[in-house]
Formats: C-alpha cells, structure tokens, sequence
C-alpha cells in the first residue's frame, strides 16, 4: 500500500486557516466582551485569552510541521496552490468590500446596531466558497451557523439587563456565538490536518 504524500502547500494553507480563526475569533469574543459591559469578567476574557492561544500553538505547530516536509513540490501542485490562492483573495477581498459597504450604510441611516449581526452574515456567506475552493464540508456547517446567528441577532433587544448588569444584547450575543463558531472551526481545520499528517 502506497503512502500519499501531503503537499506543504497544504498544511501550510491549514496553518494559515487555523490563524485565521484565531485572529477572527478574538475579534468577535472582543465585540462580545465590550458588549457586556463587564458581566462575566474576568471567566469571559480567560476563556478567550485561553481559547486565542491554543489556537496560536496549534497554527505555529502547523507552520513548523511544513517546514519540515521535504519531498519535491510538483509544478502541477505549485500552479494549483497559485489558483487556490488567488480565489481565496479574491473571495476575502469581496468579503471585507462587503462588510465596508454594510459599515458605510448602517451609519448613513444611523441605524448602526445592525450593523453587527450583518456582518456575522457576510463573514458566514464568505464560508460558501472557501468550503468548495478547499473541499472542506465542515465550512458549510460554519457558514450556515454564522448566518444564523446573524438572523437571529436581527431579532433581539438592543439592550439587556442581567444580574444588575445593562449590557448591549445584541453585540454580546453575535460576539460569543461567532467567535464560539470560529474556535470550533479553527480547532477542527487543526485536528483534520493533524490526522492527515499521520496518515502521510
């Protein structure tokens, strides 16, 4: 029985998506963070702290792991990695425009506290056709949680009060879920190539 050898451009492509969702991740447990107005301190801040740097080890352990892989790169997988990496710009180039164009309209009408939960939406879209592009079904799950979360964001209180606590419910909700979401995600990018690396 053969041994599949893993391309580096592929474990280097999933240490960089593992990276992605920690950094992202953080973003969102921020904006949930700001928006509850301290409830939960410190666990709150803990746990994304903790969350952001196993997340971290795990991209660096990734990036150190396709240094490592030695065997020949095909010109067949360099120009391959050239297309992936091309439609992946442009497919995250099209997701921050949209996010500023959504940024720019929710301050136009004042009506910003939407803005949130729009965005959770795009970011969720955006996880269509990366799910494709990198043949990853996992995305779609990601995609579509992200998206709903956004709707259902669309149909809470802006303002909540827990335990004495007046807080944003809007931004403390769409922060945690999708900042939950994307740490599940980045942990599963990580344990799949892990399994791959084995396997190779």
């Amino acid at each position: 029985m053969s041994v599949v050898k893993l391309p580096k451009a592929a474990v280097f492509g999933a240490a960089n998506g593992v990276m992605f969702m920690t950094f992202f991740g953080a973003l969102w447990a921020s904006i949930g963070i700001i928006g509850s107005h301290g409830l939960g301190d410190p666990w709150t801040l803990i746990l994304s702290g903790v969350m952001t740097l196993i997340l971290l080890s795990g991209a660096i352990s990734l990036f150190g792991k396709a240094r490592n892989i030695n065997h020949a790169i095909e010109p067949e997988e360099i120009v391959h990695r050239r297309n992936i990496n091309r439609k992946f710009g442009l497919i995250f180039g099209l997701e921050g425009l949209a996010i500023f164009i959504a940024s720019v309209i929710c301050n136009m009408i004042d009506y910003f506290e939407i803005f949130f939960p729009i965005m959770a939406i795009i970011v969720g879209i955006h996880f269509f056709p990366l799910a494709r592009l990198f043949r990853e079904n996992f995305y779609y799950g990601t995609g579509v949680t992200l998206c709903i979360i956004g709707v259902i964001t669309l149909f809470l209180p802006i303002n909540a009060t827990f335990s004495n606590v007046t807080l944003i419910a809007t931004s403390t909700f769409v922060g945690y879920s999708s900042a939950l979401t994307l740490w599940v995600t980045g942990l599963r990018i990580w344990t799949a190539m892990l399994k791959k690396l084995k396997q190779s």
